[in-house]
């Protein structure tokens, strides 16, 4: 099973359809023109961006992180990290939006 983030950020297209977009990508089941904004793979990036259709692929989906926003087209998935970016700005004063959402996370899952 793959591991949400409680508060996910949904973008404005994805929101009619996230209950049905995320039931398929749970199952497996290919989606068009969708996107995951996820904790980055590597520890030099914040976030990652991709296709939800690599989670078609076993490797990928059994070491996929946290996701962290859900989107219908790639655009939609830049307007979500730009209002991560924004929003920990906001709160933290600085752009480490990964260290922010992983205390996020924390706090969500006490």
């Amino acid at each position: 099973m793959l591991n949400w983030y409680k508060g996910l950020y949904v973008g404005n297209n994805a929101k009619k359809k996230k209950k049905k977009l995320v039931r398929r990508i749970n199952q497996g089941i290919g989606v068009i023109d969708v996107y995951l904004i996820t904790l980055a793979s590597n520890s030099r990036d914040q976030l990652d961006i991709f296709s939800a259709n690599e989670l078609l692929q076993k490797p990928r989906r059994r070491n996929c992180p946290v996701i962290i926003g859900l989107a219908c087209g790639y655009w939609e998935a830049l307007e979500l990290v730009e209002e991560l970016v924004r929003r920990t700005y906001r709160e933290t004063g600085t752009g480490e939006v990964r260290k922010w959402l992983q205390r996020q996370i924390g706090e969500d899952s006490r």
